[in-house]
C-alpha cells in the first residue's frame, strides 16, 4: 500500500509531501489544477520514461519518492528485488526514488540502493495498478488473462505443470533414444562389415611383435648366410675345432697321471670342450632362428603388412584390434537392444502425454465453467455503468499442441462487443476512454477477490457521465476499495462523496510563479468542495445542502 509521496521541483510542483491511507481516497480539483501531474510523478517513481522537461524551470533536478508499507514475504515484488540483489529487512518500508536531471539523465533507487528504471517498472506493476484514459497495462494485457481467470475460479494449475514437466522429460528421453538409434542404424552396415572383417582376420595378442621379430631374424639370416656357412666349416666335422679339442682331451686322459701338469692341462682342455659344445649349441639355435626361407618370409611379411593396414583402416594400434572388435560387437548388440528399449520409452511417453491431456483437459473444462460465471458477473455490472449495450465474454481457444505448456492447453482473452451486432474484440480496442475505464471497473469488481496490486488508481473514470451512473461508479469504487487502497481522480461529486479520504488539488499564483498544492480536507472543507463540484464557481446554499445529502447517503 502506498503510504507517502514526496515530490520536489517537478513541473509546477515545488515541494509536496502527501500521506495516504487505505480504503477509497478521492482527489478533486478544478480542471488544469495539476491532478495529472501527481499521477505522472507516481508513474515516474515506478519507472516511467524520464524526461528533462519534467524538471521545474530553473532547477537542476526533480525528485519523486514513493513509500510503501512493508511487503509481506510472499509479495511478488520481493522476488524481483531478491533477484536484483536488493536487500530489504522484514518490517522495513519499501522506498522507491527517482531523480531526473535537467541535463536529461536519471537515477533510480530502492531503499537508497541504486537500481535500474527497468526494475522499478517490474516491481511497479505489482505495487500499483493505474487505470486511465490511455491505460495499456493490467487488465488490458491479454497475457495475464489466463491467470486472472484461474484465480477467479480458484483453479490450481500445479498438477498440470507437474504433468507437463513429466511429459517433457519422457519426450526428451524418447527423442534422445531415437536420435542415438538412428545414428547407430545408419552405421549398421558398416558395423557388420567391420566386425566380419576383423573376425575373419582373427588377430592374435602380440602378433605384430612376433611377426616383426620373425621377419627381422629371417632378414638377418639372409644377410649373414655366408658367415654362418664359414662358421660351419670351421667348427663342424672331424677337422673342426671342437672335434680337435675332444681328440686332444682323449690323448691327455691316457697320460695325465704321469705328471701333475698334464692333469692340469687336461682339466683346462675339458673346460674348453664344454665351452666349445655350448658355443656349437648356441650357434645352432641362432642359425635356426635366422633360418632363411623365402616362402616363410613372404608369408610373415604379408600377414604383418595386412595386420598393420587393418589397424590403420580402423584408426587403432594393431594391438588394439581385439579391443575394437569387442567394442563394435557391444555397439551392435546395444543397437539390437535399443529397439527393445525404445519401445519402452515410447510407451512411457505416450502415457505421460495421456496423463497431461487428462489433467489439462480437466483444467480446460473448469476454466470454461469459471468463464461462464465471470461473464455473468461482469454482465451484471455493465448496465448500472451505462454500458448496457455492451457484452463481455471470456474467449477460450485451444492452443496448437506444440504450444501446450505448464499452464495448460488454453489461450484465454477478455473480449467485448460495445454495440449490438458488433464483433467481439480485445478490451484495448474500445474507442472511448471513458468506456474503457468503466469497463475495467466492472471487470475489477467482478474479480474483486482475485487480489492484484494493493494500490489501484482510477484516473477520471467518471468522465462524461453523471447522475445515477456516477453514483454507480462511486458505489463500485467503494466496494472495490474494501481491504485495499484505491485512489480515484474524479470530477464527479457522487464519486467524491464515497471517499474515505479526500485530497484537494489546487493551483496558486504569487504573481510570477504558478504552483500546485494538495490539501487534505476535513469534513467541513470536504462538504464545501463537493458543493463546488455540484454548482461550479459560485457555491450556493442549495449546493451545500445537496453535498450534505450525498455525504449522509454514504
Amino acid at each position: 500500500m502506498l503510504t507517502a509521496l514526496s515530490i520536489r521541483d517537478l513541473v509546477i510542483i515545488e515541494a509536496l509531501d502527501l500521506e495516504f491511507s487505505g480504503g477509497l481516497g478521492v482527489l478533486t480539483g478544478e480542471t488544469g489544477a495539476g491532478k495529472s501531474i501527481l499521477l505522472d510523478a507516481l508513474g515516474l517513481a515506478l519507472g516511467a520514461r524520464a524526461d528533462s522537461g519534467l524538471v521545474r524551470h530553473g532547477c537542476a533536478r526533480a525528485r519523486v519518492t514513493a513509500t510503501f508499507a512493508p511487503l509481506p514475504a510472499d509479495h511478488p515484488a520481493r522476488s524481483a528485488l531478491d533477484d536484483a540483489g536488493v536487500e530489504i529487512d522484514a518490517g522495513e518500508p519499501l522506498i522507491v526514488r527517482r531523480q531526473v536531471d535537467a541535463s536529461g539523465g536519471s537515477k533510480a533507487f530502492v531503499n537508497d540502493q541504486p537500481v535500474s528504471a527497468g526494475l522499478l517498472r517490474e516491481i511497479g506493476t505489482d505495487l500499483v495498478e493505474i487505470h486511465g484514459q490511455h491505460d495499456d497495462r493490467g487488465l488490458l494485457d491479454r497475457s495475464g488473462h489466463r491467470a486472472l481467470l484461474d484465480s477467479f475460479g480458484g483453479l490450481a494449475t500445479r498438477s498440470v505443470a507437474d504433468a507437463h514437466a513429466a511429459m517433457a522429460t519422457a519426450q526428451a528421453a524418447l527423442s534422445a533414444a531415437r536420435a542415438a538409434l538412428e545414428a547407430d542404424a545408419a552405421d549398421r552396415e558398416w558395423l557388420d562389415h567391420a566386425i566380419e572383417e576383423i573376425e575373419a582376420f582373427a588377430p592374435e595378442d602380440g602378433e605384430e611383435e612376433r611377426l616383426a621379430g620373425l621377419r627381422s631374424d629371417m632378414q638377418k639370416g639372409e644377410r649373414l648366410a655366408d658367415e654362418l656357412a664359414e662358421l660351419d666349416r670351421l667348427l663342424g666335422g672331424s677337422e673342426g675345432g671342437p672335434a680337435q679339442l675332444r681328440g686332444a682331451a682323449r690323448r691327455l686322459d691316457r697320460i695325465a697321471e704321469d705328471h701333475p701338469l698334464l692333469a692340469e692341462a687336461l682339466a683346462a682342455i675339458d673346460r674348453a670342450v664344454i665351452e666349445a659344445s655350448e658355443g656349437e649349441e648356441a650357434l645352432a639355435r641362432a642359425k635356426e632362428a635366422m633360418r632363411f626361407d623365402p616362402a616363410e618370409l613372404e608369408n610373415a611379411e604379408t600377414r604383418l603388412f595386412d595386420l598393420r593396414a587393418l589397424a590403420r583402416k580402423h584408426r587403432v594400434e594393431a594391438s588394439g584390434l581385439a579391443d575394437l572388435l569387442a567394442t563394435l560387437t557391444a555397439r551392435r548388440d546395444a543397437l539390437d537392444q535399443g529397439a527393445i528399449s525404445l519401445k519402452g520409452l515410447e510407451d512411457a511417453a505416450m502415457g505421460a502425454v495421456a496423463a497431461y491431456r487428462a489433467v489439462a483437459g480437466a483444467l480446460s473444462d473448469a476454466r470454461t465453467e469459471a468463464a461462464t460465471r465471470l461473464d455473468a458477473r461482469v454482465a451484471s455490472e455493465l448496465a448500472p455503468l451505462k454500458l448496457d449495450a455492451a457484452k463481455f465474454r471470456t474467449a477460450i481457444d485451444r492452443l496448437p499442441e506444440e504450444a501446450w505448456g505448464p499452464a495448460g492447453i488454453d489461450r484465454i482473452a477478455f473480449e467485448i462487443s460495445t454495440n449490438p451486432g458488433a464483433p467481439f474484440a480485445p478490451l484495448i480496442k474500445i474507442a472511448s476512454g471513458g468506456e474503457l475505464s468503466r469497463f475495467i471497473l466492472a471487470l475489477k469488481v467482478a474479480l474483486a477477490e482475485e487480489g492484484g496490486a494493493d494500490t489501484i488508481i482510477f484516473d477520471e473514470i467518471d468522465r462524461g457521465v453523471g447522475g445515477a451512473v456516477a453514483s454507480a461508479i462511486g458505489d463500485r469504487l467503494a466496494r472495490l476499495a474494501q481491504g485495499k487502497q484505491l485512489l480515484a481522480v474524479t470530477h464527479s461529486p457522487q464519486v467524491a462523496a464515497r471517499g474515505a479520504h479526500h485530497l484537494l488539488i489546487a493551483k496558486s499564483h504569487d504573481g510570477t510563479v504558478t504552483r500546485t498544492g494538495v490539501t487534505p480536507l476535513d469534513a467541513k472543507a470536504r462538504r464545501e468542495e463537493i458543493a463546488r463540484m455540484l454548482s461550479g464557481a459560485s457555491v450556493t446554499d442549495e449546493a451545500r445542502a445537496q453535498a450534505e445529502r450525498l455525504l449522509e447517503v454514504v
